[in-house]
């Protein structure tokens, strides 16, 4: 059987049995997540691509570097290792329950075989960032008895903690890898029939009927295209390199310099992760998490979400207009039709979340119905080929999603044994003094460091075991503190050093990876503000009275335009520094409602826009 056979069985397992328990019938937790658990384990540690980081590749396996023995041997045997952790809990579920306290020592060596097996895995697929933090995490759990301060505890033994790890739900069993289980594999399917049956093309087309015959066209469909397919995809560096493809190149051809085309899906894929409805899987995680009903969650983060794309938006059309670059009237023209009754599942699921049904049975008929309607015209009929890569990219799409779960599992399930979460909330309230905003900053610098390198469902994860309760504790309503430190996990991804996504860009654009990452950061700087102003301001949230939620929206709107504006170095024509340090400040008391912070903010912009008269655009050659 040849590798690829193999994976696409594997994959095809997979796809049955989520479809199965979706559809049909349950299972419990500790059967559910132990097998999903060693079906991803077994496609990311047997796929020589997706071991190696470099991505899913569906070209012949002649142009795969063939691995060393050691390497496939070590991968075998892991594989088979975590099919014995999986199959000892699977067929010993139901006996957990009496011997609760007094784990066998069969229970302690499959533990120990599981902890191992999802440290090697996360090392392959998300990096040693994550694992080490995971170790460290271990060693806390052991070292409690000698550490000073607030980060002393009791210290547990391996007995206790491997019970903790692998015996309950508190550990790699966990909350965040339930939601691969039970809602990001079929999500990540739904996007995979969606996109074998020319769905991105759709995407991208409408995107290009929406804003493709505007100033800056073509980054501005990358932004819509992106934001649209990032919010399915779960991970913003998948989605750069998928629609990235596309876009970065329509963008350099339109005028924008490599780094700036990099830049803008750089910072569109990102944003995908913070839109409504899916939010790359981070709206249910939020939702599970919180106890707070999906449907509020998504609410609450739309106007946030808009904002972002709102700023983002007005930069492009800002540097298209100090680079000269005109509108395209045939832009726009491709025909959408044949492809268009692709957004039916699309519509299913938001009908199904919007009747109150769970997540998982959303995903179920909206796979099933995507599969259903490929088939509605020729334009978009899935050969057997198409379903096989379909398959095998819901699989290997899901393996680096499943594995970072599982590790932040590890570090939750520390975190709940020792008390940790509560001693880093003392230690950040003590740090900022008690004050709100020094511990937002705290917050949000502390969820940009252990964000990076991380997808954006595993760093909030491990960010909200250890930073919400702070915000919480010093009057945060609970939904804004989540949402907070979500954002700035998310923004991780183009944030220096570690811009994982803003480097994806660069490889495609051709462009500097660090500094295309720098122009990223500065692209996406109304996340960086936003969050803030969901915390003085509920109304983004859409909490609040009528007039406080206008109040907030409108204020918001004006602020990222001043952003924009002062990222860019244009309004009605080009910008002193004077003039870009006044729309800053103006940008910053915009994002903070109130009738002072808005009447000073609307004075400030205002003044730049009377000062900038309206002149011709810079010619094209502007440097990039």
């Amino acid at each position: 059987m040849g590798s690829r056979t193999l994976l696409l069985a594997l994959a095809a397992a997979a796809a049955g049995f989520h479809l199965w328990s979706a559809g049909v019938a349950p299972f419990t937790a500790l059967v559910q997540r132990p097998v999903h658990l060693a079906l991803m384990a077994a496609i990311g540690l047997l796929s020589v691509r997706v071991a190696r980081g470099e991505g899913d590749d569906d070209g012949p396996e002649e142009a795969v570097t063939p691995p060393g023995t050691l390497h496939v041997v070590t991968s075998w045997l892991l594989v088979l290792l975590m099919i014995g952790a999986a199959a000892h809990l699977v067929m010993g579920h139901e006996t957990l329950v009496r011997r609760t306290g007094s784990p066998t020592a069969a229970d302690l060596v499959w533990g120990a075989v599981t902890v191992v097996v999802v440290l090697e895995l996360t090392r392959r697929t998300v990096g040693l960032g994550l694992v080490v933090i995971c170790v460290a995490a271990l060693g806390y759990a052991f070292a409690g008895p000698w550490l000073p301060g607030l980060l002393a505890h009791r210290g547990y033994g391996t007995v206790r903690l491997l019970e903790q790890l692998y015996l309950s739900t508190e550990g790699i069993w966990g909350v965040p890898l339930g939601v691969s289980a039970d809602f990001v594999y079929l999500f990540i399917l739904f996007g995979a029939v969606l996109d074998v049956a020319g769905g991105g093309a759709l995407f991208i087309a409408l995107a290009n009927r929406v804003a493709g015959r505007s100033r800056g066209g073509p980054a501005k469909t990358a932004a819509v295209a992106s934001g649209l397919m990032g919010s399915l995809s779960g991970s913003a560096v998948a989605n750069t390199v998928t629609t990235g493809a596309f876009t970065i190149p329509l963008m350099k051809r339109a005028g924008f310099s490599p780094r700036w085309a990099g830049a803008v899906e750089a910072t569109a894929s990102t944003g995908g992760q913070l839109m409504p409805p899916v939010m790359g899987a981070g709206a249910f995680i939020l939702a599970t998490w919180t106890n707070i009903p999906y449907v509020r969650v998504a609410v609450a983060a739309l106007v946030p979400a808009l904002l972002f794309y709102a700023a983002l938006f007005f930069a492009i059309h800002f540097r298209a207009a100090r680079m000269g670059i005109e509108p395209d009237p045939a832009a726009g023209s491709e025909p959408v039709g044949p492809r268009l009754h692709l957004l039916i599942p699309l519509g299913v699921i938001v009908v199904f979340l919007g009747m109150g049904r769970s997540p998982m049975r959303a995903a179920f008929w909206g796979v099933v119905s995507a599969a259903a309607v490929t088939f509605l015209r020729a334009a978009t009929r899935p050969s057997r080929d198409d379903f096989e890569r379909a398959v095998l990219a819901a699989g290997r799409g899901t393996v680096q999603v499943a594995a970072a779960c599982a590790a932040a599992g590890i570090v939750v399930g520390v975190a709940s044994l020792t008390g940790i979460g509560l001693r880093m909330s003392e230690l950040i309230i003590t740090l900022a003094g008690g004050q709100l905003f020094p511990a937002l900053v705290l917050t949000a610098l502390g969820s940009i460091v252990l964000g990076m390198g991380l997808p954006t469902t595993a760093a909030y994860v491990v960010l909200a075991a250890l930073g919400a309760p702070a915000l919480v504790e010093l009057g945060v309503p609970l939904l804004a503190a989540h949402l907070f430190i979500f954002y700035f996990g998310a923004l991780s991804n183009v944030t220096p050093p570690v811009s994982l996504a803003a480097f994806a860009a660069a490889g495609i654009a051709g462009s500097a990876p660090m500094r295309t990452a720098v122009t990223g950061m500065g692209l996406a700087s109304a996340g960086f503000l936003v969050p803030f102003a969901f915390v003085y301001g509920p109304g983004l949230l859409l909490v609040g009275s009528v007039g406080t939620i206008a109040l907030a929206i409108v204020t918001g709107l004006a602020g990222v335009i001043a952003l924009a504006a002062a990222v860019v170095g244009w309004l009605r024509g080009p910008l002193g520094w004077v003039d870009r340090v006044l729309l800053l400040a103006a940008a910053i008391a915009l994002v903070f409602p109130g009738v002072y912070t808005g009447a000073a903010g609307f004075g400030a912009l205002l003044w730049a826009a009377r000062s900038t008269a309206a002149t011709a655009a810079e010619p094209a050659a502007v440097s990039g």
